[in-house]
């Protein structure tokens, strides 16, 4: 083989394992049977959230996933694949889920999430967490509840030395 092209497919398998690498979750999926519109809109909406959704083929991806070390990834890499990078763990997750209940023809197959490979339940479940800043209110709101009462506590006892 030439060596230019080895040098050429050795950088894309180096870049791939660089993006899954770098990222706070990886989500392997089928595209098969969606129209180019439809995938235009899914990317544009991952790319919203700070997602971005990419085509390699399945050997380099295969090659960057050996090299990482995610080897029970490598079933999923047949047919038509697009993979989604986040930095976020949830973000694509949610945003692939949604599509796909929209378009059965998107087929979420696994993914990565904290360096561990994941089946396509499990980014289900991950789908149903809320966004960071959802995360961030329900925390605040649980923070928030115990002063809330006690203030609401120390109140009533100020309204009631008052009324005696």
């Amino acid at each position: 083989m030439n060596q230019t092209i080895l040098q050429q497919k050795q950088e894309l398998v180096n870049l791939i394992a660089d993006k899954i690498e770098k990222a706070g979750s990886t989500v392997v999926v089928e595209y098969r049977g969606l129209t180019v519109k439809e995938v235009t809109e899914l990317r544009k909406t991952l790319r919203e959230e700070g997602c971005e959704m990419v085509v390699f083929k399945n050997s380099m991806t295969q090659r960057a996933v050996e090299k990482l070390g995610y080897n029970d990834l490598l079933q999923s890499l047949t047919g038509p694949n697009a993979i989604a990078v986040s930095n976020d763990e949830i973000a694509a997750s949610r945003i692939l889920s949604k599509f796909a209940k929209k378009h059965d023809k998107l087929v979420i197959k696994a993914g990565i999430v904290e360096n561990k490979v994941i089946d396509a339940a499990e980014i289900a479940q991950l789908a149903s967490l809320p966004n960071k800043e959802g995360m961030l209110s329900m925390l605040l709101s649980c923070l928030q509840s115990p002063i809330s009462s006690f203030a609401r506590a120390t109140k009533a006892i100020a309204d009631a030395k008052e009324a005696n």
